[in-house]
């Protein structure tokens, strides 16, 4: 009895000494994004990359919740209304970048909401926002801009040159030029006008950007090596003795599913050594997709390849959903939770299930700020 009570009273001391301790915070924080990654994408990358289960990377950090999805209005949501739900804290109408659902989509400007990327420029710290999509279309614009129209591209690019907070984006690479620009002219946008008025330059190859370069804009047109932009972004992001926050965006749709999971495998490939490139107890890591969807492992075996029979059944069905033995696929988001997985400083607060909007307060927490007015 008398060890009983010594443990005891051992137990809840250290414990409370625990609990009455600061939490540790994070200097970064690396916000990582599979568009339409949900639970069965992710399962299956793993199958279709390593034959077995639960070997991707970012299945094996300790910190795992459910992530709800939903828009404001409906029960699924596109990529812009889930990015800005993960980026702001707040929910929106879908078709919206970083704006509340007071607005009308393409007609009237909602709310504006405040990024934590914005928070991080506003704190003196580095940004980098990274995609292997249109480095203006919905994930990544959420980041950096306000728009009541995801479709607005010119525009929406063209609000890196007018910064509400700091001195705007630091680091932004990514695909997309043509259309990009092509959408801003019919806008009436100069975006060559508007880099030159800031003082900032829009490259159009990385191999452009020097070598001692802490700050650099990349939108090149075709091929897009994610992998080396995003270790080159952490690289010139490390030299803020203040930190930085880096959002890197892969597209995970599965409506090509070799395509789309062969993304998924190459990406967790790539967290792995960017996790290797920063210092664990200063970098809270977060794994999550903006929505989930219809796409699942019926069948099969660790016998038999995972895409068996697909491109016979596409060849006969070059349009419609798939249905092999082992596969099911009907190209369309799904409103079921995703999986949101996290390491490092603040990632305790990743559990159970949760609302999208919970991110944004993890990454502000793990920082240690606070919530401050949005700005109009």
């Amino acid at each position: 009895m008398r060890y009983l009570v010594a443990t005891c009273v051992l137990f809840l001391s250290t414990g409370l000494a625990y609990g009455a301790g600061k939490p540790k915070r994070a200097k970064n924080v690396i916000l990582l994004l599979a568009d339409a990654g949900g639970v069965p994408t992710v399962s299956a990358a793993s199958l279709f990359g390593y034959n077995a289960p639960q070997k991707l990377y970012v299945q094996s950090w300790p910190h795992l919740g459910l992530s709800d999805t939903t828009p404001v209005g409906r029960w699924v949501t596109d990529s812009a209304a889930g990015m800005t739900a993960l980026v702001t804290g707040t929910k929106t109408r879908n078709g919206f970048i970083s704006q509340g659902p007071d607005g009308i989509r393409g007609k009237k400007d909602g709310t504006p909401l405040k990024t934590i990327l914005e928070y991080a420029e506003e704190h003196g710290l580095s940004t980098g926002v990274l995609s292997n999509v249109a480095i203006a279309d919905a994930t990544p614009a959420a980041c950096y801009a306000h728009n009541n129209d995801r479709s607005n591209l010119g525009a929406i690019f063209n609000e890196l040159f007018s910064p509400r907070f700091g001195d705007g984006v630091d680091v932004l690479f990514g695909p997309g030029r043509t259309r990009i620009w092509e959408s801003a002219a019919k806008a009436g946008i100069d975006l060559d006008a508007a880099a030159k008025k800031s003082n900032r330059t829009v490259y159009s190859s990385m191999a452009e950007v020097g070598e001692n370069a802490r700050r650099a804009l990349v939108v090149v047109d075709g091929a897009f090596d994610l992998a080396d932009a995003s270790k080159k972004a952490v690289r010139m992001l490390s030299k803020n003795s203040k930190g930085f926050f880096l959002m890197i965006e892969s597209d995970a749709h599965t409506n090509d599913i070799e395509a789309g999971l062969t993304r998924l495998v190459n990406f967790d490939k790539l967290i792995r050594e960017i996790d290797g490139m920063v210092k664990p107890a200063e970098t809270l890591f977060i794994f999550v997709a903006d929505h989930s969807f219809d796409f699942r492992v019926v069948g099969g075996s660790p016998d038999e390849p995972l895409l068996k029979g697909l491109a016979e059944f596409r060849a006969a069905n070059p349009k419609g959903p798939i249905r092999t033995s082992i596969l099911r696929m009907e190209n369309s988001h799904t409103g079921e939770e995703v999986a949101v997985t996290a390491k490092g400083p603040g990632a305790e607060n990743i559990h159970g299930f949760l609302p999208n909007t919970q991110i944004f307060q993890v990454m502000l927490t793990a920082y240690g700020w606070a919530p401050k007015a949005t700005k109009r």
